[in-house]
């Protein structure tokens, strides 16, 4: 597996964005996105911190992609 970018939770949230996710709600830190197709996931946002590699697997689990569609809309 190639190795995992890492990311901060506004760099994930701008990528699901240009790849069709909108942003349904916040609450806290917790982003909650949403496709047309019906995939869901949520991101936290926190200032200046990096998503971790397990989180990061599962957002990635949860929106349906892999890595490397998830890397081309970075």
């Amino acid at each position: 597996m190639a190795r995992l970018p890492r990311l901060r939770g506004k760099e994930i949230i701008a990528a699901l964005r240009r790849a069709g996710f909108v942003v349904l709600r916040v609450k806290g830190s917790h982003h909650f996105l949403r496709h047309v197709d019906g995939r869901a996931t949520v991101v936290p946002v926190h200032a200046g911190e990096t998503v971790g590699p397990g989180l990061f697997i599962k957002i990635l689990r949860d929106a349906d992609m892999e890595l490397e569609e998830f890397e081309s809309w970075l």
